[in-house]
């Protein structure tokens, strides 16, 4: 890569001229148009074909989130394996098939395959987006690497918004074959754009070959001997209970605190897309300023304070205001994971150490997801907010080590 000068490697202009930057950014766009197409019209269709039955309903998130447990590692595992370019067409072109597949069915009658579309697409999510992490530790400078996962969260917040609205579209205005076209030619496309890609490097012909256990168990041995890794993986996991506790109740929040129709709930959610989009925006112009931890830490002290005014509140605008502010700093959560994670780890375990750490916060979010009706059965939805924001700032405290602390791998790699 070219010499720059600091203010060219740290600029917005430079970013936009990363080839790689680019192409993903532009790749996510049509794999957010194909998901969220993907996710409403599969609801939509499911409630209006069982008639609302809520065991159908139920397995839709079923098919999207148990991949994330069952193939997150191994996903995460051959795609330091793989050469991450190919992976990624590959993962976009078999989901593809996937849903064309399914569109198949739907003409002879079989309506039940429609779960096998989301249950594909998330399966190759696993594999394809560590693959994408890994391009951006080979062609992405480190100066750059905080702004491009900047730009990355912001398209995820902008389809907060836009995403609910375009699949209900298309499905209402369409009908499920449409849906279920546009999301294959959705993927399709995003395999076109990842063409734009630089070439994979040439595996390393010197590497000694090693089996798929093998690989495995050092991934676990490296987060493990990695501080920074392991108090990350702290991290996630207290913000994993604190998420799943309030998670499920948000409706409560609506019906108890405020007392107003649960069809309010709506609004909550607009005021957490609309601050997840600014907050994007925000964080573009100054994460290059400030440390991948010390961005994590504000993320989740937003978070924590707006939990304990969306518990306390008893006004409709003041829990608005309290979700519009966790909204707000919801991506300096994401962002700074994402780039912690980078500074810290080798390109060769990219996605081991991705395939760990995502289950583990999965897994503490489900476990309280779990318990979350048990719990409100027994206390005040107002303790349970607080015992998530307490969560959050245990996530905080397990940070405190890594704040003055430079990360490990070196900067110039990947450069």
């Amino acid at each position: 890569m070219s010499e720059m000068t600091h203010d060219q490697k740290v600029g917005m202009g430079a970013l936009f001229k990363n080839q790689v930057i680019r192409t993903i950014l532009l790749s996510v766009l049509f794999l957010q148009i194909g998901i969220w197409v993907r996710n409403y019209s599969i609801l939509l269709y499911v409630i209006e074909k069982t008639n609302e039955n809520p065991i159908a309903v139920s397995l839709i998130s079923v098919a999207e989130f148990a991949p994330i447990f069952l193939f997150s590692f191994i996903g995460g595992t051959f795609a330091d394996r793989w050469r991450p370019k190919r992976t990624m067409i590959w993962c976009d072109l078999l989901s593809a098939v996937s849903v064309f597949a399914v569109l198949l069915t739907l003409f002879f009658g079989s309506w039940k395959m429609i779960f096998f579309a989301t249950l594909v697409s998330s399966i190759l999510s696993q594999f394809s987006q560590p693959s994408g992490m890994k391009l951006f530790k080979q062609h992405v400078p480190m100066e750059l690497v905080q702004m491009g996962m900047s730009m990355y969260q912001t398209v995820f917040a902008l389809f907060m918004i836009l995403g609910p609205v375009l699949g209900t579209f298309v499905y209402q205005r369409f009908g499920i074959l449409a849906s279920v076209a546009v999301m294959g030619v959705a993927f399709i496309c995003s395999a076109a754009v990842l063409l734009m890609l630089p070439a994979d490097k040439e595996p390393d012909a010197e590497k000694p070959k090693t089996t798929l256990m093998e690989e495995m168990k050092a991934g676990f041995r490296y987060v493990l001997n990695s501080r920074a890794l392991s108090l990350l993986g702290g991290c996630f996991a207290a913000a994993g209970l604190a998420i799943g506790l309030t998670q499920p109740l948000g409706v409560f929040l609506i019906t108890e605190r405020l007392g107003l129709p649960k069809e309010e709930l709506q609004w909550l959610m607009a005021a957490f897309g609309v601050g997840m989009i600014l907050g994007g925006g925000i964080t573009v112009a100054i994460s290059r300023k400030v440390q991948p931890q010390v961005l994590l830490a504000i993320g989740l002290a937003a978070s924590a304070i707006g939990f304990i005014g969306m518990g306390l509140s008893t006004v409709f605008w003041l829990t608005l205001t309290a979700q519009f502010f966790s909204g707000l700093f919801m991506p300096c959560i994401h962002i700074g994971i994402n780039t912690m994670i980078l500074q810290n780890t080798e390109e060769s375990f990219i996605g081991r150490v991705n395939g760990i750490l995502n289950p583990v916060f999965m897994g503490a979010m489900v476990i309280t997801m779990s318990a979350a009706g048990w719990l409100k059965t027994h206390l005040s939805i107002v303790y349970i907010y607080e015992t998530a924001a307490i969560l959050l700032f245990i996530g905080i405290i397990v940070l405190v080590p890594l704040m003055k602390k430079t990360p490990k791998v070196s900067l110039e790699e990947g450069v």
